[in-house]
């Protein structure tokens, strides 16, 4: 934990061992969410030898030898060059798969990746850097999650502008705390290549002054775990995203009111998040909402609230003692129930 965050925890009467354990839950499950790498180190990577020693790998098509090197993890893709002469430079003109995970020890992941010395950290993130560099492009996806990015307060828009120019489709940025919410630059809105984008442990740039050309084109999936956003920096990401399919916030702090205004949604999931207000004001294409385990004190109330939506098939988990339901101008609730918390609606079909 950083000085600050210690102090101004210590002055607010708290133990900062608290919340130290506090943030090492979210954490944990924030890696559960996240979308695993389309590589692994867990893979076999080796076969039998046929008896006749004949190299028939090195024999396949250039385009095919490339395409195999895109899928092996990055050391052992990068290894490839020692393996015979026509497998030189494929690594670096194969799109790059490179997920900093891959570059920690063995016993640095003994225990997961929650608990991680700032030392192997700092081993990873200089080898991310170096690879950045080494590699032309095009990078099919960057997981980045072990670095204490506040220690390399210039670094991380280097990364990003890297990243852009190189066309990165897939990207997983997860900031380790502290600061629990460290100023994201702006060069993340240089990515018109992203497909799917999940943040962690960050605050959203300000929009207000962007173009209004910057846009996310091609963004299909969007994922904000513990990402301080207010709310028309979440409108201008809704609007600037016409092919998002899929949004996760998960244990963010938000303003009250979470608006959703998108023709391409299909899938909303908010799981332990702040008291939040959540309407849907036009989703056309919206087929499942999903709102799991909120945090609510004992004077809030979260009120769910759902314009016309056709598409909408799937809605759950709701907890009467914290969620208001409104579909269109009727407000459901529950007349009478002698423990709250033995209800939960699992899921609650709707049909048009």
């Amino acid at each position: 934990m950083d000085r600050v965050t210690e102090a101004l925890w210590r002055v607010r009467g708290e133990d900062p061992q608290d919340l130290e354990a506090l943030v090492g839950r979210i954490l944990g499950y924030i890696h559960f969410v996240l979308p695993d790498p389309p590589v692994s180190r867990r893979a076999t990577l080796r076969a039998f030898l046929p008896n006749d020693g004949v190299d028939r790998v090195s024999a396949l098509p250039y385009a095919l030898l490339r395409n195999i090197v895109s899928r092996l993890p990055d050391k052992d893709a990068a290894r490839t060059a020692v393996l015979a002469t026509r497998w030189r430079g494929l690594w670096r003109s194969a799109p790059l798969v490179l997920v900093d995970s891959h570059f920690l020890a063995p016993a640095a992941t003994s225990g997961g990746q929650v608990a991680l010395a700032r030392a192997e950290a700092r081993r990873v993130t200089a080898a991310v850097s170096r690879v950045l560099a080494a590699h032309p492009g095009p990078i099919r996806c960057a997981h980045l999650t072990c670095s204490y990015m506040a220690e390399f307060p210039t670094l991380l828009a280097r990364w990003l502008q890297t990243l852009a120019v190189k066309g990165v489709q897939d990207l997983v940025l997860v900031n380790r705390p502290f600061p629990l919410a460290l100023d994201l630059p702006d060069a993340l809105f240089g990515m018109p290549a992203l497909t799917r984008l999940y943040l962690g442990f960050f605050k959203f740039p300000d929009t207000a002054g962007l173009p209004r050309t910057v846009s996310f084109p091609n963004l299909r999936e969007l994922g904000l775990c513990t990402v301080v956003i207010f709310g028309p920096d979440m409108d201008f990401v809704l609007a600037r995203s016409p092919a998002l399919e899929i949004l996760c916030i998960q244990a963010n702090l938000f303003t009250e009111r979470l608006r959703i205004v998108s023709r391409s949604l299909r899938c909303v999931q908010v799981v332990v998040a702040t008291d939040l207000d959540i309407l849907l004001a036009y989703a056309p294409h919206l087929e499942r909402l999903i709102v799991w385990s909120v945090l609510a004190n004992e004077r809030s109330n979260m009120t769910i609230k759902i314009a016309p939506a056709p598409s909408l098939s799937t809605l759950g988990y709701l907890e009467p003692e914290f969620h208001t339901l409104e579909v269109g101008n009727t407000v459901i609730k529950v007349i009478y129930l002698l423990n709250p918390r033995l209800l939960i609606f699992r899921f609650l079909y709707l049909r048009t």
